[in-house]
């Protein structure tokens, strides 16, 4: 048993050593301990919740893989108020008996919005400009060849459509309007109005994909969004159009949009996949022009520490008797991926 097991700490944070220097500055962890301590306890991290006796643990603090909190695990915790989670989606964690037992939770998606809305709009730059080809090409051996690489644009004026006003898609079309696109959004939960108000024009999803040169998803995962973009909709899209993924691999047909990079007509970049890691033979490995990344679009250094603040002002402002700004209830668990 660890040192760690001889405490009985206020608030746990059930995070892998080398993941939590990632999420809290020295700062911030100082703020966890502080709020322990208002809390009537330690702080302590462990890298499983069996390693401490967490019976007196008020607040647990998690991390991507954290097991349901089922009653099982409800059993070891009779103290607990409060699950605060460092990533965004809790559905994975947060089960009926957590909601029934009254625990609050809490998750900080807000702090990764920025950086995967960066990645997407350098995916968007990368497909307008052709830099997969002509990257592929000149690594080959090869030189500029106008009619192999296809039409090369600029973002500014280019009609641009954002598939859902996610907090991710509100923040690449902050970018996209930076930059001077033509954004068109995808949202059937906002108005014509709300929707002006983002700088984009809403349109129907058929409309969007007519008129797009990028179609960038940012939508959420529901029974009526899976394959949201499947072959009739591809098929739609203009050719030497391009496809943006950083959300989820739910949204998109991966088999339909092959079909498409196969025959050279679309072209994509992708950091989702509905199997991960990307095993070796994927086909996606094998089709030219196509940009892929490892599910890291929300990696950055400070979107890391952003979601780290987040989880540490949750607990000062739980210390303090102060609500909760990221606060999650049963509802929306079925619009999480």
């Amino acid at each position: 048993m660890s040192a760690a097991a001889a405490v009985a700490p206020a608030v746990v944070a059930v995070v892998p050593e080398g993941l939590f220097a990632e999420f809290f500055s020295d700062a911030d962890e100082a703020r966890l301990r502080a709020a322990a301590e208002r809390l009537g306890g330690e702080f302590v991290r462990v890298d499983r919740l069996d390693e401490v006796d967490a019976s007196a643990a008020r607040v647990v603090i998690t991390s991507w893989g954290a097991p349901p909190f089922d009653e099982t695990v409800l059993a070891t915790l009779p103290a607990l108020e409060l699950v605060a989670h460092t990533g965004a989606t809790v559905k994975f964690f947060a089960t009926d008996a957590l909601f029934d037992r009254g625990v609050r939770v809490t998750q900080a998606g807000a702090g990764m919005a920025r950086s995967v809305a960066e990645v997407s709009l350098a995916f968007t730059l990368a497909l307008l400009h052709r830099v997969p080809e002509m990257h592929e090409a000149v690594r080959a051996g090869g030189w500029y060849d106008a009619e192999a690489v296809g039409a090369q644009h600029e973002l500014l004026g280019a009609p641009i459509a954002v598939i859902g006003a996610s907090r991710t898609g509100r923040a690449y079309l902050e970018l996209l309007r930076a930059l001077g696109a033509e954004p068109l959004l995808v949202d059937p939960t906002i108005t014509a109005a709300a929707a002006e108000e983002l700088g984009a024009a809403l349109v129907p999803l058929d409309e969007a994909l007519r008129r797009a040169r990028i179609v960038a998803v940012h939508a959420p995962t529901l029974p009526e969004t899976h394959h949201l973009i499947g072959g009739a909709e591809l098929a739609l899209m203009p050719d030497g159009a391009g496809l943006v993924n950083t959300a989820r691999s739910w949204l998109v047909d991966e088999q339909a949009l092959l079909t498409e990079l196969r025959s050279g007509r679309l072209r994509a970049a992708i950091d989702v996949f509905d199997e991960e890691p990307l095993p070796a033979d994927s086909p996606f490995r094998r089709v030219p022009g196509v940009l892929l990344t490892p599910h890291r679009a929300a990696g950055t250094t400070e979107g890391r520490l952003r979601q780290g603040r987040i989880v540490a002002d949750e607990l000062d402002a739980f210390s303090a008797g102060e609500p909760l700004v990221h606060a999650v209830d049963r509802s929306q668990l079925s619009t999480m991926g």
